[in-house]
C-alpha cells in the first residue's frame, strides 16, 4: 500500500496554548521549495489562522532540514519552457498576496527558522514580526545567482532589517550568511540549537498571545506607517492610535493593576 499523500502545509494549534497557531511548510524532501501547490496552500493557511478570532499569535516554520529554499526551480524551468512571458505571473498571483497577508495581519507572527532560508524563503521569514533561527543554518538572497532581482518584498524588508548598505551587498553578491551573522545584524532575535527552534518560537508566541493584542496590532501598523512617512504624519498616527487604545479594556485594566501593584492581565479587547 502506498503512503498517503501529505498536505503541502500543516496547520495545528499549540498543545500548551491553543491561542497559538503553527503553520508548517511540508515538502521536507524538497527543502520546502515553493511550488504553486505549496504557495496556494500557504495562502489558504495564513488566511485561515489570521482570520480566526481565537488565534492570538502565529508561528511559521518548515518541516525537515530547511525552513524554505525559495521557488522550486524545476517547476520554474517548466514555466519558462511553456511561456517565458507568463513564468513570473506567480509573483503577483502568489508571492505578493502571501507577503501582504503575513505583514498585514494584526496578529504577531514569529518565524521559526529551522534550517536553510533562501530567496523567497528569506522573504517569508522577514515578513514575520520576530525570528528565531537554528545554529549553523545558512541564509542567502540567491536571486542574482540565477540572473534575477529580488521579489517577496526583500528589496524593502531586507533593507529595513539590516540597512541599505548591507542589503545591497547581500542582494548583489548573493553570498551566504550564517545565523550568527543574522543575529549580529539584528535580523533574528535568537539563535538556538536546531531542536530548540520551535520551542523557542512557541515560547515567544505564547508570551505574545497572553499580551495586549490590540496594542500589538497598533504597533505593527505604526511601524509600517513610520517606514514610509515623515515625522509629522507619524506623530499624528501615533496620537490617533493612543486615542483608540485609551478605550480598551486592556489599557484601562492595566493602569488600574499598575496602581494597585498587581501584574496586569490582558484579553485583547
Amino acid at each position: 500500500m502506498s503512503d498517503p499523500v501529505q498536505p503541502a502545509v500543516l496547520v495545528a494549534r499549540d498543545d500548551t496554548d491553543p491561542a497559538v497557531a503553527v503553520v508548517t511548510l511540508n515538502r521536507p524532501a524538497k527543502y520546502n521549495a515553493l511550488t504553486v501547490e505549496l504557495k496556494e496552500a500557504l495562502l489558504t493557511a495564513v488566511a485561515e489562522v489570521t482570520g480566526d478570532e481565537s488565534v492570538r499569535a502565529v508561528v511559521i516554520t518548515g518541516s525537515g532540514k530547511a525552513f524554505c529554499v525559495g521557488q522550486d526551480l524545476g517547476e520554474h524551468a517548466t514555466a519558462l519552457e511553456n511561456d517565458p512571458s507568463t513564468a513570473f505571473d506567480t509573483v503577483r498571483e502568489h508571492y505578493n498576496p502571501l507577503i501582504l497577508a503575513i505583514t498585514g495581519t494584526a496578529k504577531p507572527v514569529i518565524a521559526a527558522i529551522n534550517g536553510a532560508c533562501v530567496g523567497a524563503g528569506l522573504g517569508l521569514a522577514l515578513a514575520a514580526d520576530l525570528r528565531v533561527a537554528a545554529e549553523g543554518l545558512s541564509f542567502a538572497t540567491a536571486f542574482t545567482g540565477i540572473g534575477l532581482t529580488a521579489d517577496s518584498g526583500l528589496s524593502a524588508s531586507l533593507a529595513h532589517a539590516v540597512g541599505v548598505s548591507r542589503a545591497t551587498e547581500l542582494l548583489l553578491l548573493g553570498e551566504k550568511f550564517t545565523a550568527e551573522d543574522a543575529r549580529n545584524w539584528g535580523l533574528v532575535r535568537d539563535v538556538v540549537p536546531a531542536e530548540d527552534v520551535l520551542p523557542a518560537a512557541l515560547g515567544l508566541a505564547r508570551r505574545l498571545a497572553a499580551g495586549p493584542t490590540r496594542a500589538y496590532a497598533e504597533v505593527k501598523t505604526a511601524i509600517r506607517f513610520g517606514a514610509v512617512n515623515e515625522l509629522p504624519a507619524v506623530l499624528e498616527h501615533e496620537a490617533d492610535a493612543q486615542a483608540r487604545l485609551a478605550g480598551t479594556t486592556d489599557h484601562q485594566r492595566a493602569v488600574a493593576d499598575f496602581l494597585a501593584k498587581k501584574a496586569p492581565t490582558f484579553e485583547g479587547r
